[in-house]
């Protein structure tokens, strides 16, 4: 009778050992793909509505810019450059060199007027603006330009560092307004 005991604690401690080890790699597995391959991000406003919605929850790759650089139009999950405690989530409108012009309600870049679908209505520009993307910086907007604390108004810089950029959005997984799942690749 006490071998039976003893070996059911032993088969015991080594199963609960087993379970343990598996735990500690399923966590640290968990840990490394959500510190450095991908973001897990919510949309905090309705600065990019249509495109994506406040609340929406989307995810992001943090390895996309490793080997590239960000493009025009990309979406991109990054630190707000005026409280950098703060994500933010725009569209990449000028990459460096770039001459943004914004004026009459729309967008030029390098002299040529940036065709935009997205955009949910006409934009309101009181004055015109012109900026110079510096090197390694990134002129971003919101998709709902009326409604978007981007580049044009920031207090700090008018531009987003390389750096501070945190993934490229891939895609939308869950859909506040219609409070389903919902994947949706990102343009």
């Amino acid at each position: 009778m006490e071998d039976n005991k003893e070996s059911f604690g032993k088969v015991f401690l080594r199963e609960f050992i087993s379970f343990l080890k598996y735990f500690a790699i399923a966590f640290i597995a968990a840990f490394i793909i959500s510190r450095y391959i991908i973001i897990n991000a919510v949309v905090p406003t309705g600065s990019m509505t249509n495109t994506i919605m406040e609340h929406d929850r989307l995810i992001g790759f943090r390895l996309s810019y490793v080997f590239s650089e960000p493009e025009r139009g990309d979406i991109i999950i990054f630190k707000y450059p005026d409280n950098e405690k703060e994500n933010f989530v725009k569209r990449v409108i000028g990459i460096p060199g770039d001459v943004i012009e914004i004026s009459d309600g729309h967008v030029t870049v390098n002299g040529e007027v940036l065709d935009e679908p997205y955009i949910r209505e006409p934009m309101e520009t009181p004055t015109e603006l012109t900026y110079i993307v510096p090197e390694d910086s990134y002129f971003v907007m919101g998709d709902n330009r009326n409604n978007s604390k981007d580049s044009r108004y920031w207090q700090t810089t008018h531009y987003v560092k390389k750096d501070q950029i945190l993934a490229k959005a891939i895609f939308k997984y869950f859909n506040t307004q219609e409070k389903r799942i919902d994947f949706k690749i990102l343009k």
